[in-house]
């Protein structure tokens, strides 16, 4: 009888192992990445300013580089590594608007013009960041749109010459933000080289902020928290 038991279990194990790997491996937005942490989250306060940022490697650095500055505050950080737009809009639900912020701050483009889920038109970019917009704004969200940081190659894809079209789509979301009343972050400015890559002393890999880089887009970023609350 314990045999038996012992086997059914180990049947149960199994299958549940394999269910689990399913699951890591099919969860193309990775919408398992925040699951358990969101429903920690509660409802905020009548008062609670709650701010989400919803990105990719460059929102997720943020914190881990300068966790202070997300300290004390009701900022939830949804970053997630090597994320696209379209992934980021299959979870802007779960990972955004079921934590009911009053702003989301959103940082996305660059792994689209790397590729990272497949091709894809500047055109398709920008659908993606539109009907993120189109979520919040129609749960009553206050939206913060920030431009892609300057980047003259992607280390992990090297050749790809992203630096215009990087050009191009902050130019984008920039026009779009002022027709929709949005507030834009331009962080591309204060942190573009001549070949509109990112300075040096703001990365050590030329895509990705280090410290002195993060506390560039602090200032910039709070200023802006600060206007779409009084919206």
């Amino acid at each position: 009888m314990k045999l038996i038991q012992l086997t059914i279990f180990i049947i149960i194990s199994i299958i549940f192992m394999e269910q689990t790997l399913w699951a890591q491996n099919n969860d193309w937005a990775d919408l398992n990445r925040y699951r358990e942490e969101n429903l920690k989250i509660s409802l905020p306060a009548p008062e609670e300013n709650r701010v989400v940022f919803m990105g990719n490697s460059i929102t997720q650095g943020w914190i881990e580089a300068d966790p202070d500055f997300f300290m004390g505050k009701s900022y939830i950080n949804r970053g997630i590594s090597g994320q696209t737009t379209p992934q980021m809009l299959v979870r802007f639900r779960p990972d955004v608007v079921n934590l009911k912020p009053k702003v989301v701050v959103i940082l996305a483009g660059t792994n689209d013009i790397a590729g990272n889920t497949g091709p894809s038109t500047l055109e398709m970019i920008e659908d993606n960041i539109a009907s993120m917009v189109e979520i919040a704004k129609s749960n009553n969200i206050k939206v913060v749109l920030c431009s892609v940081l300057p980047a003259n190659d992607f280390p992990w894809k090297p050749g790809l010459e992203p630096a215009q079209k990087i050009v191009d789509l902050n130019k984008w979301i920039k026009n779009y933000a002022e027709k929709n009343e949005i507030i834009y972050v331009d962080y591309f400015t204060p942190m573009a080289d001549q070949r509109n890559g990112l300075k040096k002393e703001y990365s050590e890999d030329d895509v990705h902020p280090n410290l002195a880089g993060y506390k560039v887009m602090e200032p910039l970023v709070e200023k802006a928290i600060e206007k779409a609350l009084r919206y």
